[in-house]
């Protein structure tokens, strides 16, 4: 049944599907009412505008019920999946997200949840118009892959397994042997067990639609060249590949084939680039020169890029729109050379390596930016970093001044101060995200606190809604907490480390934030009391997880965050033994979690020993 002809009965009959009586449909400004809601809620696409128009009256939420097509769920255990089905019954579209954020840097036990099981028995058994699935950070089983491929094959377009694990190549094979119409797949940094290549080649057999293939940073060996070749061969419409680490001499055939491809990553010169004598160098260059990436080519990683490999990289250079270098081996000055030749750039992902002249360079000549990444690299007691690879207040202010277009800022810093950060709010007045993490690789900062910079920064970037700031002890002052509470009015999500003094700072902080809906904090010495009283007195949180605070070992304090339709969690501080890269066995002590969440489904029936839940300890 179309939902179109489920809103025309509506208007004519005054009823929603469940007969809930919405009131005449005609004759009457009521009916005129119902009737703008049908001709303008289905245009509407921002879920908060949607979900605000359905609060309107009973006959505008149905409509919405009805027309909805697309839903993210930002935490698995927020809904039930018969909720969801029951409260929008023709999504076409789910993003589900699994385990909290802090499991990619293995702060949450491995059995912490997040199974996609339940869910996709919903889906199979309730959405029969499902074209797109997105799972984050969740455990998928074969089983799961098997049931989705049989029961929403036939019409599944986008199937995305992002930073999943618990699945092996045979769940792969049953989407690529019933899921025909596939044009998005995505894998990327997922965990799996990889028994062979199989899977591949019954996608390369069975797909014609595919644009998009990411397998990215995962531990997927064993598929073969020629498969990548004719997938590249029978998918005319293939815009991006995103592969694991295959030598780039052994994809000149994809890559001639891949006629409308726009983006690759992955691949490397297994043997690298080394020259002795003239007759070698003809030979090296000749590897290199025989890559030829296709013509619309517009977004490249490599993986393993070396100073000598550059070249492969030239003639592309101009036409770059993003660029991922965060595993490459460039030093600084390859950093300098390559990104002066790369005018149209608009992402670029990069290790600190590239120190303060390569984000130099990037201000003078890659004035285009809208988003850059600037992960740390390696440690400071590694020896392969480039002595200039330090990323300080100098690259900050560089970036802030040349690149007015600057929307997304990720970066670590070995040095700051407060101007580089008034810096950014003076310049950068298209920023929605921020984040930044002073690292510990030296002992003295140039200038903390940083309140001044912090204030100037909020008051400047108005569009900023997510926030990210994670310095060190006696980085930010209680004054320097309340100013970001005092000025982060449109601000959705922040993450904030070792800030603050006391509980004061954290209380004024949670008198402002009139939009944060969620927060994540860790190593803020607050007390148990503090937190609960801050969780109540931020209006708009539905998300809440903090580590390394002051744990009374019970949650007792926790007592003033108990409400309706909020699932608190406790995870305990404990031990995990593990070996370091010289096989030593090492112990590694985690602080308490607290993890709190708003929740129409209760309290979750999965959780394991390792979380308690406040209340029943």
């Amino acid at each position: 049944m179309d939902s179109g002809g489920e809103i025309r009965r509506m208007r004519f009959n005054g009823h929603g599907d469940d007969g809930v009586d919405q009131g005449p449909a005609t004759g009457s400004s009521g009916g005129a009412y119902e009737a703008v809601g049908v001709c303008l809620i289905p245009y509407v696409k921002e879920a908060r505008d949607r979900h605000a128009l359905s609060l309107v009256c009973k006959a505008w939420y149905e409509i919405d019920r009805i027309t909805r097509k697309s839903v993210t769920v930002a935490l698995c255990y927020s809904v039930s999946p018969q909720q969801l089905s029951r409260r929008f019954p023709n999504l076409e579209s789910l993003e589900l997200k699994g385990k909290p954020r802090s499991a990619m840097f293995n702060l949450i036990p491995e059995d912490w949840g997040g199974f996609v099981t339940p869910w996709v028995e919903e889906i199979a058994r309730s959405f029969g118009r499902m074209k797109a699935l997105h799972f984050r950070r969740m455990i998928v089983k074969d089983s799961d892959l098997r049931l989705l491929a049989s029961s929403n094959g036939k019409i599944l377009e986008v199937l995305r397994l992002d930073k999943c694990s618990g699945f092996s190549t045979d769940g792969l094979l049953h989407v690529a042997r019933l899921c025909r119409n596939l044009k998005s797949f995505i894998m990327e940094e997922s965990t799996l067990d990889e028994k062979d290549g199989e899977w591949l080649h019954e996608l390369a057999e069975n797909i014609i639609v595919l644009e998009n293939l990411n397998f990215y940073t995962t531990e997927i060996s064993k598929v073969k060249p020629e498969d990548l070749e004719l997938i590249a061969r029978r998918c005319p419409s293939l815009v991006s590949m995103k592969i694991s680490d295959y030598d780039l001499s052994d994809l000149l055939g994809f890559f001639r084939s891949a006629s409308s491809l726009e983006e690759f990553s992955g691949g490397c010169f297994r043997e690298p680039v080394v020259i002795h004598d003239e007759a070698e160098m003809d030979e090296q260059l000749g590897r290199l020169t025989a890559v030829v990436f296709p013509p619309k080519l517009c977004r490249l990683g490599i993986t393993y890029l070396g100073n000598a490999e550059m070249p492969v990289v030239y003639p592309i250079a101009s036409s770059l729109k993003k660029l991922d270098l965060l595993y490459a081996l460039l030093d600084t000055e390859s950093h300098c050379r390559l990104l002066q030749l790369c005018r149209n750039l608009e992402i670029l992902e990069a290790r600190s390596v590239i120190g303060d002249r390569g984000l130099v360079t990037v201000a003078s000549f890659c004035n285009g930016i809208k988003k850059l990444r600037i992960e740390r690299g390696a440690d400071e007691n590694d020896d392969i970093e480039d002595l200039e690879g330090i990323v300080t207040q100098r690259g900050l202010m560089a970036v802030a001044q040349g690149c007015p277009k600057l929307e997304y800022f990720a970066v670590y810093v070995t040095d700051i101060t407060n101007e580089s950060l008034a810096h950014i709010g003076r310049y950068s007045k298209e920023l929605n995200d921020f984040r930044l993490v002073l690292l510990e690789r030296q002992e003295r900062i140039t200038d903390l606190p940083l309140d001044r910079g912090v204030r100037a920064l909020l008051t400047g970037c108005h569009k900023l809604e997510r926030f990210a700031l994670y310095l060190r002890p006696g980085g930010l002052t209680d004054i320097g907490l309340g100013y970001i509470g005092h000025y982060s009015n449109n601000i959705k999500w922040m993450l904030l480390g070792f800030v603050g003094e006391s509980d004061i700072g954290l209380l004024e902080f949670s008198r402002g934030c009139p939009r944060l809906q969620k927060l994540e904090m860790r190593g803020c010495r607050f007390s148990e009391r503090a937190i609960a009283i801050a969780a109540t007195q931020l209006t708009s949180l539905r998300y809440l997880w903090v580590q390394g605070y002051l744990a009374s070992g019970n949650g007792r304090d926790l007592s003033p965050m108990i409400r309706p339709f909020w699932n608190i969690e406790l995870i305990p501080t404990r031990q995990d033994h593990i070996f370091d890269i010289n096989g030593n066995e090492v112990v590694v002590e985690h602080p308490a979690h607290i993890l709190a969440y708003y929740s129409l489904a209760g309290p979750r029936g999965d959780f394991p020993a390792s979380v308690k839940l406040l209340g029943s300890m």
